[in-house]
């Protein structure tokens, strides 16, 4: 009985690193938006298969993404206090397991979407995945200072993924949510940078504020949120989405750009930090309001 548990206790432990390469925190959040995408896509109720398909569909291959970012990213992850204890640096896991991994859930995940959703959504994931995967984590983020905005666009995806598995198109208003995450990324990540730059001087990664320094970095910071805050006006402009957004989305964006501005004008690692989480609860709060807002009879 003992040697039973234990080689539960070895298979449970195993299968839990396996789940943490998948990053299940980020990965949650880019599902959530992509869920949005869907209702946001349809006046009524999204149907169940194409809600349950499309969703572990997305999710598979976000994780099989996230995977591949691990692999590639691992020795550089050892160098840093935040990804350090990953599985991979760890030693928790090696890089033929991880690659496996990113094969079994990217294969699935895309052949869901293929067979129970439609070829559109698969295309599209596909194009995310290689987005950030390959472009992003390949390409961008050890090149360039603009990697977070460039690469933006691949992880501004999630709700035009969403409303392609209900529709099968992507018109303007899915794009429109695109456009959103994508404003703003680069204030939720450069917030983080500002308190890791040593970090990620010392791994060799050209974040904005290793290379432009913090000043800079910090004002851009201040500048992509009042960007943000006008980019998020426009679906109650045009009618997407009515007065409940609005209320809500104005009061949001009153409390980023306060903390936009104490990073800008009264910086500290613990400002940086408070807006930083801020910023992961700010965009699940203002899709939650698009959600409601869509199905409140006015």
């Amino acid at each position: 009985m003992k040697a039973i548990a234990l080689t539960l206790q070895g298979t449970t432990n195993r299968l839990h690193q396996y789940f943490q390469l998948t990053k299940p925190r980020v990965n949650s959040l880019i599902v959530f938006c992509a869920v949005i995408g869907m209702f946001l896509a349809t006046p009524g109720m999204v149907p169940w298969r194409i809600l349950f398909f499309a969703t572990i569909g997305i999710a598979l291959v976000a994780g099989a993404a996230a995977a591949v970012n691990c692999l590639i990213e691992q020795k550089v992850d050892a160098l840093m206090a935040r990804t350090r204890g990953r599985p991979l640096p760890q030693g928790e896991v090696n890089s033929t397991e991880t690659l496996a991994l990113s094969l079994l859930l990217g294969g699935l995940g895309l052949w869901l979407l293929s067979a129970f959703v439609n070829p559109y959504t698969m295309w599209l994931t596909l194009a995310t995945f290689v987005g950030y995967a390959v472009i992003y984590t390949i390409f961008l983020k050890p090149n360039t200072s603009q990697n977070i905005v460039i690469g933006g666009a691949s992880g501004a995806m999630p709700p035009v993924l969403g409303w392609a598995a209900v529709t099968g198109a992507t018109p303007g208003e899915a794009w429109l949510l695109f456009l959103i995450i994508f404003v703003w990324t680069p204030p939720h990540f450069w917030s983080l940078a500002l308190y890791r730059t040593k970090e990620y001087a010392a791994a060799g990664i050209p974040m904005l504020p290793v290379t432009h320094g913090a000043e800079y970095t910090r004002r851009h910071v201040f500048l992509y949120t009042v960007g943000l805050s006008l980019v998020t006006l426009v679906p109650f402009a045009i009618g997407m989405a009515s007065w409940f957004y609005l209320i809500s989305v104005v009061i949001l964006d009153t409390v980023f750009l306060a903390y936009a501005w104490l990073v800008w004008r009264r910086y500290s690692d613990e400002v940086a930090k408070k807006s930083f989480r801020w910023s992961i609860m700010y965009l699940a709060l203002l899709f939650a309001a698009l959600l409601i807002d869509h199905y409140i009879p006015y």
